[in-house]
């Protein structure tokens, strides 16, 4: 894979980009962080519809987060762009609906990689992470489980792809 950027360039797209998207870019930045990887991976999240735009994460999200350390308090919401297909190296969709979406979006000739994030969770029975957003605060948290250990895979894949690490 030939690198765009200096860095390897991740975003997550969900719908609204206040549930999934924001938890999943908030787990990961974390990771990331945490392996001392945070000049080497750049992470962002977008939702597919301009509806919460500007908005932050769903207080639900922000609190299982916070629960384990993780602050998603800075993160404001942000639609999907043309321009992200070029700029990032990876498009992660939380289901299958939003990868749909990226492929019907991409443009002819782009080099990003457009997965689903559970792909990245070989020990996965599904495929979709769930929408939390209509749940309680217990659905939150299984959406976090789930975003945790299919990033914990990525991170991995990342190490794999890139003799930088």
């Amino acid at each position: 894979m030939s690198l765009k950027t200096k860095k390897i360039s991740v975003l997550f797209v969900c719908t609204g980009n206040i549930c999934r998207s924001p938890t999943a870019e908030g787990v990961f930045r974390h990771m990331v962080e945490n392996a001392g990887l945070g000049k080497l991976i750049h992470v962002d999240s977008a939702g597919t519809i301009a509806f919460h735009i500007g908005e932050s994460p769903d207080p639900r999200s922000q609190k299982v987060a916070k629960n384990r350390g993780i602050d998603l308090g800075n993160l404001r919401a942000r639609q999907l762009h043309k321009d992200d297909f070029e700029i990032f190296d990876f498009l992660i969709a939380l289901d299958r609906s939003h990868l749909k979406i990226l492929e019907d979006q991409v443009p002819e000739n782009c080099s990003a990689v457009l997965r689903l994030l559970l792909d990245y969770d070989p020990k996965s029975t599904i495929e979709d992470v769930p929408d939390p957003y209509y749940g309680d605060l217990r659905g939150f948290d299984d959406v976090l489980n789930l975003i945790e250990k299919a990033s914990a895979g990525l991170l991995k894949e990342l190490h794999k792809i890139s003799s930088r690490f």
